[in-house]
Parts: structure tokens; C-alpha cells; sequence
């Protein structure tokens, strides 16, 4: 609590003291506990080699098998499941990455958290060059869209907007494709297989807020998506990652028809920064369909 001056003849006023913003280091650290916490509870004894002693309260490993299977000490392995600001070697890592069965994305993620130093930085490139537009223009007739690692939509052609939406009369902050996803949308709307797409998409965005947990712009966008959303909470819950990749989306075009689309990212940047997303035909059919696309915004 603080005071403020009052008026004379009158008692100082008591104002509630502001919140320390919390610092980028400490929320990874959260994260990190909360990651670790969710892959050994999903562990059962036996996957390890551990024999079953007996009923367990929770679920999975107990923490100090998770130190015994890294060859770790109990406390220490304590301390960076709660959070606590500690140092952590590489090696420590890879052990306790291996003791948890972290899969590669998993894995990536967990060193992403922990703050380990990557031995191969790759510096992060201007996205919408003058050559990355022209690019994206020369797309048609095939939808196409430069999106960002938060799943915002930095650019688009006038194919693209047949599928999602004219984006131009949303406000800024909701031309962002997980949000489109889990709230009432033109996009929601022909994304066939909608229901079964978004949990890897939580998992991708996941795995890229590792290095911006801390940005009011992620921070932002997460509390907005768990308030208007109870499907995005339970994904999120998961604390499933996934590396982001190519694959095949269908999408029912009104006044079009059944698109069958191959999506590929050309990569402007970082592993997990901006790409540009290209959605191909995957059959005569859906090449043809393509065709009846607007090729002008």
C-alpha cells in the first residue's frame, strides 16, 4: 500500500501498490516447471524400467525418479521443476531430456526454456521485403499468406481471402489464424477438419512462445484466447509442443467447392519465426477449383 496526500483536515488516502511486472527470466522459469511437471506425470514406471511399488497418489514418475534416471541430484532436480533461478548446464539437460522420453520438439523446447545458449544462432531477417510481396503476389492462382511465429497474418492475396475471410475489416489484433480458429469465423467456418487441427496449432504456438513468454503482444493474445475459448484451455492444458511443418488442409468454399490444399512454409527467418505459407493443389479437382478464386483484393 501506498499513501497519497489528502486534503487538509482529512485522513491520507491508501492506494494499492502496483505490481512488479514479471521479469522475462522468471516467467521461462515458470514455464519451464510447468513443462517438466506435465512430461513426468505422463510417464508410467514401467516405460522407464522402473518397477510399480505400490500405489501412487499422482500420476507418472515421482520427481525423485525423474533424478535418479538423469543422474541428478533429488534437490536439485526439485528446485527446476519449482522454478527456482538455478544453473543448468547442457549436459544436465540432455539428461534430463532423455530421462523424460522428450521427443524432438520436446526437447527443443525444454533447452529453449532453460535459456541454453544455442550453438548455431541463425540472426532473424526483415519479413515483408519489397521481394517477399512480390513473391507472395506471384503466388496466384494459389492462396498464399506471410505469417508470423504468434500466428498472425502479415500479408496475404486476394486467393487467400477467399478462404479466410477479408481480413481487412477485421481489427488488427484478430487477423491471427488461432484466434479465427477458435472463435466464430469465415475461417472456423471451411476449415473441414477444424476440430482436429487445433490442438497441434495450440502445440506449435506453444513450443514458439518459449522465447516470448514475457511479451505483452504473446502475453496478450494467450489470455485473450483462454478467456474466449474453453476448447483453447483445455489444448493448452495439454502442454503438448510440436516443431511447426507442412501438411494437408481441406477447405469447403462457399460458391467454390472442396479444396484439397498441400500447405508449404518457406521460412523468412528463424526455425520458428515468419514464413511464408503456400496452400497447392493436391489434385485435379481441388486445381481447378482453385481457379474460381477472386484474383484481385
Amino acid at each position: 500500500m501506498s499513501l497519497t496526500t489528502a486534503a487538509a483536515g482529512t485522513a491520507p488516502v491508501r492506494t494499492p501498490a502496483a505490481k512488479p511486472a514479471v521479469a522475462p527470466a522468471e516467467a521461462r522459469r515458470h514455464e519451464l516447471a510447468a513443462f517438466l511437471r506435465s512430461r513426468r506425470e505422463r510417464i508410467a514406471p514401467e516405460q522407464v524400467g522402473l518397477p510399480l511399488t505400490g500405489r501412487r497418489r499422482t500420476p507418472g514418475l515421482r520427481r525423485e525418479e525423474v533424478a535418479q534416471l538423469a543422474a541428478v541430484g533429488v534437490t536439485w532436480y526439485t528446485w527446476l521443476e519449482q522454478g527456482r533461478d538455478i544453473q543448468v548446464s547442457t549436459q544436465v539437460l540432455d539428461a534430463v531430456a532423455r530421462a523424460l522420453l522428450l521427443d524432438p520438439s520436446e526437447r527443443a523446447h525444454l533447452f529453449t526454456l532453460a535459456g541454453a545458449d544455442d550453438p548455431a544462432p541463425v540472426v532473424e531477417c526483415p519479413t515483408l521485403t519489397p521481394s517477399v510481396r512480390l513473391v507472395l503476389e506471384q503466388m496466384s492462382p494459389y492462396p498464399a499468406a506471410v505469417v508470423n511465429a504468434r500466428y498472425d497474418v502479415l500479408a496475404y492475396n486476394a486467393q487467400f481471402t477467399a478462404i479466410v475471410g477479408d481480413l481487412a475489416e477485421l481489427p488488427f489484433e484478430d487477423r491471427n489464424l488461432m484466434w479465427l480458429a477458435f472463435t466464430p469465423s469465415r475461417f472456423g467456418e471451411v476449415l473441414v477438419d477444424r476440430e482436429s487441427e487445433r490442438v497441434p496449432m495450440v502445440a506449435r504456438f506453444r513450443s514458439a512462445m518459449a522465447d516470448h513468454s514475457a511479451e505483452p503482444a504473446w502475453k496478450t493474445l494467450l489470455c485473450r484466447l483462454r478467456k474466449a475459448s474453453p476448447d483453447f484451455e483445455a489444448a493448452w492444458q495439454r502442454h503438448d509442443v510440436q516443431r511447426p511443418g507442412n501438411g494437408l488442409k481441406r477447405f469447403l468454399v462457399p460458391g467454390v467447392g472442396l479444396l484439397r490444399c498441400d500447405y508449404t512454409s518457406f521460412w523468412l527467418g528463424p526455425r520458428q519465426g515468419s514464413r511464408l505459407v503456400a496452400y497447392t493443389p493436391r489434385d485435379e479437382e481441388s486445381r481447378a477449383l482453385m481457379g474460381r478464386l477472386p484474383s484481385q483484393l
